[in-house]
C-alpha cells in the first residue's frame, strides 16, 4: 500500500503541475482564437482523441495489466511480441488514414494541413504507448510524471513564443495551436521509447521465460479490444456532443454562431475549468489498475478492499473541496477566459457533472483490472443514451435551452457513477457502504 500511496502522490504532484501549464494553456488559447475560434478547437479535438484511442490500441492499460499479473522473466518476450503486432497495426492504420481523413468534411474551414498532422500523430501514439504501459506495469511512475509534465512545459512555451512574436489569420492560428499539441506528444514520444529501450536492454541481460506470441496476443486482446471499444464509444459521444448541443441550441432559437459560442464557453471555459482537479482521479487511475489486477489475480480480497476505500475517500475530499472553491469563485476563475457572465453560470449549474465524474474515473481503473471492461462498456452506452436524450429534449426547449443541456449532462453523469459503484461492490462481495461483506447463504 506505501508503494501505492507514493506513486499516486508524485503522478498527482506532476499533473498538478501539469494541469497549471494546462490551465495556462487554455487561457492562451481562449485568447488568441477567440470564442468563434475556441468552438472550433474544441470541436476538433474529439477527432485527435478518437485517433489517439485507435492509434494506441489501449496498449498502455493492457501491457501494465499484463505486467503486473506476470513474472519479470517473461517481459522481455512479451514486450518483443508487442512491438512486432504494433508495428503492424500501425502501418495498416496510418494506410487508412491517409485514405479516408483526406476526405473527411469535418476538416472543412480548417487549414489543409490539419489532417496531415493528424496522420503523423498515429505512429507517434503507437510506440509511446508501448513505452507508457510498460513503465506503469512496473510502476515507474517518474517516467510518467515526467513525461506529462514536459509535454505541457513543451506546448506552453511554443504557444507563447509564436504567438507572442507573430500575428496570423484564425485559419493559420488554429493550425499552430492542433501543431504544437501534436508537437508536443512527438518530444515525448522520444523520450517514453528512449527510456523503454534502455529498460529492455537490461532486460535482455537478465533471465528470460520464452512465451509464445499467441498467448500474448490473447492476452493483450482479452483487455485491449474492450477497453478500445470503451473508449471508442468515449470518444464518438464526445465527437457528436458539440453536433448535439449546437442542434438543440438551434432548435431552441439561436442562431449558428451563438450556438457556437456558447458551445465553446461551455466546453472550452466551464469544462476547462471543472475539470481541472480531475488530473487528481487519472493519476488514482493510472496506479489503480496495475494494483488492482496483481491482488485481483493474487485473491487479495482485502487489499481490493482497501484500495476501493483509500480510492473513494481520496476523491470526496478533493472533489468536494474543488467543488464548493468552483461555485464560490466561478466568475473569476471564468473572467481568466472571457467576461462572460453565462460561462461562470454554466460552471456553477454542472458541478454535480464534475463531482460524479471525479468517482467515475478510478471506478473505471477498478472495472479493468477486475476484468469487467465488458461491463464498463454497457454502463457507458445506457447512461449516455439516457444523457443524450435528455440534452436534446431540454436542451432545444426555448425556457429551458442551455440549462436543458446541462441538466441532461448531470444526470447521465449520475447514472453512469451508481452503475459502476454497484457492479464494483457486487464483484468484491461488499455492500454498498464497502464497510462489511455482504452475508452469504
Amino acid at each position: 500500500m506505501n508503494n501505492f500511496v507514493k506513486g499516486t502522490l508524485l503522478l498527482v504532484i506532476a499533473a498538478f503541475f501539469g494541469e497549471c501549464l494546462e490551465f495556462v494553456i487554455n487561457m492562451i488559447l481562449a485568447r488568441e482564437l477567440g470564442e468563434e475560434g475556441m468552438g472550433m478547437y474544441m470541436s476538433i479535438l474529439p477527432i485527435i482523441f478518437f485517433i489517439v484511442i485507435i492509434a494506441s490500441l489501449e496498449l498502455p492499460v493492457s501491457i501494465s495489466k499484463f505486467i503486473a499479473e506476470k513474472h519479470r522473466e517473461t517481459h522481455y518476450h512479451m514486450l518483443k511480441h508487442t512491438l512486432t503486432l504494433t508495428i503492424i497495426f500501425t502501418c495498416v492504420f496510418t494506410v487508412c488514414a491517409t485514405i479516408v481523413l483526406p476526405n473527411l468534411p469535418i476538416f472543412q474551414g480548417y487549414h489543409p494541413y490539419v489532417k496531415w498532422l493528424f496522420i503523423l500523430l498515429i505512429p507517434v501514439i503507437a510506440f509511446s504507448s508501448i513505452a507508457r504501459g510498460y513503465f506503469m506495469g512496473v510502476q515507474h511512475m517518474g517516467k510518467i510524471a515526467v513525461s506529462n509534465f514536459l509535454k505541457k512545459v513543451v506546448q506552453l512555451a511554443i504557444l507563447y513564443w509564436v504567438y507572442q512574436s507573430f500575428h496570423f489569420n484564425l485559419e493559420v492560428t488554429l493550425l499552430i495551436a492542433l501543431a504544437t499539441l501534436i508537437g508536443s506528444e512527438l518530444l515525448v514520444c522520444t523520450y517514453l521509447v528512449a527510456m523503454y529501450f534502455i529498460e529492455v536492454q537490461i532486460l535482455s541481460k537478465e533471465k528470460k521465460k520464452f512465451i509464445r506470441g499467441s498467448k500474448v496476443r490473447r492476452a493483450l486482446f482479452a483487455v485491449s479490444f474492450p477497453t478500445t471499444g470503451l473508449r471508442l464509444f468515449h470518444s464518438l459521444t464526445h465527437a457528436i456532443q458539440p453536433f448535439l448541443v449546437k442542434g438543440a441550441l438551434i432548435a431552441a432559437g439561436f442562431s449558428t454562431v451563438m450556438a457556437n459560442e456558447h458551445y465553446g464557453m461551455l466546453a472550452g471555459v466551464a469544462m476547462s475549468i471543472g475539470f481541472f482537479p480531475a488530473f487528481i482521479g487519472h493519476s488514482l487511475m493510472v496506479m489503480l489498475i496495475p494494483n488492482v489486477s496483481e491482488a485481483y489475480a493474487n485473491n487479495e480480497t482485502n487489499k481490493l478492499i482497501r484500495l476501493l476505500q483509500q480510492s473513494m475517500m481520496i476523491t470526496m475530499i478533493y472533489g468536494t473541496v474543488s467543488m464548493v472553491v468552483m461555485y464560490v469563485y466561478a466568475e473569476p476563475l471564468t473572467h481568466l477566459f472571457f467576461d462572460s457572465t453565462a460561462a461562470s453560470f454554466y460552471l456553477k449549474l454542472l458541478w454535480p457533472y464534475f463531482l460524479f465524474h471525479f468517482f467515475i474515473i478510478p471506478m473505471q481503473a477498478y472495472l479493468i483490472g477486475l476484468g469487467l471492461v465488458k461491463e464498463a462498456l454497457f454502463h457507458t452506452v445506457w447512461s449516455h443514451v439516457v444523457s443524450f436524450g435528455m440534452m436534446y429534449v431540454l436542451g432545444s426547449m426555448e425556457i429551458l435551452q442551455m440549462k436543458g443541456i446541462i441538466l441532461g449532462m448531470n444526470m447521465g453523469a449520475v447514472l453512469l457513477m451508481l452503475m459502476h459503484y454497484v457492479t464494483i461492490c457486487n464483484k468484491l462481495g461488499v455492500s454498498v457502504y464497502f464497510l462489511r461483506k455482504k452475508l452469504t447463504i
